[in-house]
């Protein structure tokens, strides 16, 4: 049988071929599209239509994009429990504006809704409106 002398490096070159492209092939991506206006000023909905894919339908985290981001979306059920006990709407509200950042957030993977919101109408105070539903809609739904 005639053997056939393969330079090593082909044969390294195409292994290491091989892991890069099974390593990109596995990497998840979380495509960004601009927000569809919506008419909505009810906080359940809202968070479903704009926060659920990061946070999941229950808050807790686990929405289906949540594994193609660097940090896992934080349970949003225990702000008040994180807080001694008190819901910090403030706070909350600066996140959603965009005035506060998180940590976990790195460089921004949450959208701030403050300006979305606002550009949806021709009156600003429609986006606050939003804001504030959702802000109140998440202390509805902390664990008790």
């Amino acid at each position: 049988m005639k053997r056939i002398n393969t330079p090593y490096y082909l044969i390294l070159g195409l292994i290491a071929g091989l892991f890069c492209f099974a390593a990109s092939a596995q990497q998840k991506t979380v495509k960004t599209v601009r927000p569809a206006a919506t008419s909505s000023l009810d906080g359940k909905s809202l968070f479903q239509e704009f926060c659920a894919v990061c946070h999941g339908k229950d808050a807790k985290g686990g929405g289906p994009a949540a594994s193609a981001l660097k940090t896992q979306p934080g349970d949003l059920t225990q702000i008040s429990r994180n807080n001694k006990g008190n819901f910090p709407d403030t706070k909350i509200l600066a996140i959603l504006k965009g005035e506060q950042s998180i940590a976990a957030h790195g460089n921004a993977d949450m959208p701030t809704w403050g300006k979305t919101f606002g550009d949806m109408n021709v009156n600003p105070n429609v986006g606050q409106g939003r804001m504030h539903a959702l802000v109140m809609y998440l202390q509805d739904i902390q664990a008790k």
